[in-house]
């Protein structure tokens, strides 16, 4: 046993010896991360809580082993920056500097969640195909970046997890439709706000409420982004007599023209778009006068849709760990799918080339806290009503006790659309 013993103790000594001049074995060198980049207005919303739904999926898959690249186990790992694009006064090429910045100084294998601002996308897409850094966008929505990615192959590098503005309408016109067969109503008095995606998006869903649904717009207002008086247009929608007003905002003041339509009895079902109406905590911030208000969120997920449990799944997990839950109606969903869809496409390719990783994203189809995720030619994830073919958003009220409940599409509908009591009474 001593021998035993002094040989144990000669070998700690040699190692000792052996370390103190450099010649013992190195330990295994840790695996190097994947990178992945975050680029977009950090500052709003939708950008803080995109990346922390980024985060939250890397802590994810980095706790059950990393990402498997050609049979090795690599950790992922953030790196952000804020580029600033939908802040006030800020021009393009600032933002597009902050992109390149986090490419040339971080080197990231792919970038996740990117421009706000669809202008900002559309003129960094030179940027990005030069760099070669595929790019899984979650937040700017124009429908244009498809068919920049159909004519030119150099722009593939692009792909959109989230909603675009063309299923936006689509939405938008399915509960259009979607009150017209439940309660027949015909009139709508579309309300704006004065910015390009508003000013667009209004004019689409018109052309197709008078075309398509044979509905009638009986008027049409548009407001300067700060605007926290809406009464003489709410008084207009009365005197022409709409059942349906149809907003389409993204200010924060835009929540005041709820309350004045309570406040007014206006005998119209509101039913559109408002940015600070999407969260939980709109609620509070309104003092509880926005019940009966229809409101889109763009992607399932964002909001807990009991009936597609990955959904629900992702805004629990987001909760747990951030102690609050989502507020942004648009982002953070399609983010956090984003990171599982780069750590599919990686295993896929068995590799990290950006061609690699772009020729296997193209091809994926697989499900998602969305819904079925499977990309178009153009790149874009398809959206539509059925969680089990594609992905979704959703559309839901207010009820009067504060809660939020999905009334369209049908396939994960919780309850159905109920009138405000003063039209209730009519």
């Amino acid at each position: 046993m001593r021998g035993r013993m002094f040989g144990g103790t000669l070998v700690l000594v040699v190692l000792a010896a052996l370390l103190a001049v450099g010649l013992a074995p190195a330990p295994a060198p840790a695996a190097q991360p994947v990178v992945i980049g975050v680029t977009t207005s950090l500052g709003f919303l939708e950008g803080k809580e995109s990346l922390r739904a980024v985060e939250l999926a890397v802590a994810e898959i980095n706790a059950a082993g990393g990402v498997n690249v050609a049979g090795v186990k690599r950790p992922f790992k953030v790196e952000s920056i804020d580029i600033r694009d939908a802040a006030p006064g800020v021009p393009v090429p600032e933002a597009l500097l902050g992109i390149e910045k986090l490419i040339l100084e971080k080197k990231p294998h792919a970038l996740v969640v990117g421009p706000f601002r669809s202008e900002a996308l559309t003129a960094g897409m030179d940027l990005i195909a030069k760099h070669k850094v595929p790019l899984l966008g979650t937040i700017a929505m124009t429908p244009r970046t498809e068919g920049m990615i159909a004519k030119n192959p150099k722009y593939k590098y692009v792909f959109r997890v989230c909603l675009n503005a063309k299923y936006f309408v689509g939405y938008l016109v399915g509960t259009m439709a979607f009150l017209r067969e439940q309660f027949g109503f015909q009139k709508v008095f579309i309300m704006h706000q004065d910015v390009a995606w508003a000013r667009i998006t209004a004019k689409i869903v018109g052309k197709i409420l008078t075309g398509k649904l044979k509905m009638q717009v009986v008027g049409k207002e548009s407001f300067p982004t700060g605007a926290d008086n809406f009464s003489a247009a709410l008084m207009k929608a009365k005197l022409k007599g709409a059942q349906i007003i149809l907003p389409i905002f993204d200010m924060p003041q835009s929540g005041i023209l709820v309350k004045q339509w309570r406040a007014m009895k206006v005998p119209a079902i509101m039913a559109g778009f408002i940015s600070p109406l999407a969260g939980p905590a709109a609620w509070k911030t309104f003092d509880g006068k926005i019940g009966g208000a229809i409101n889109c969120v763009f992607e399932i997920g964002n909001m807990p849709a009991a009936k597609y449990p990955p959904a629900k799944a992702f805004y629990d997990a987001y909760l747990k760990k951030y102690g609050k839950p989502i507020e942004a109606g648009h982002g953070p969903a399609p983010s956090y799918a984003a990171v599982y869809l780069l750590k599919a496409a990686i295993e896929k390719a068995g590799s990290l080339e950006a061609d690699k990783i772009v020729d296997a994203l193209a091809s994926i189809e697989t499900d998602a806290v969305m819904g079925h995720v499977k990309f178009t030619k153009g790149h874009q994830v398809v959206y539509g009503k059925d969680p089990a073919k594609e992905a979704l958003g959703c559309v839901f009220q207010w009820r009067e006790d504060g809660s939020r409940v999905i009334v369209y599409p049908p396939a994960i509908a919780e309850g159905k659309i109920r009138l405000p009591a003063w039209m209730a009474k009519k």
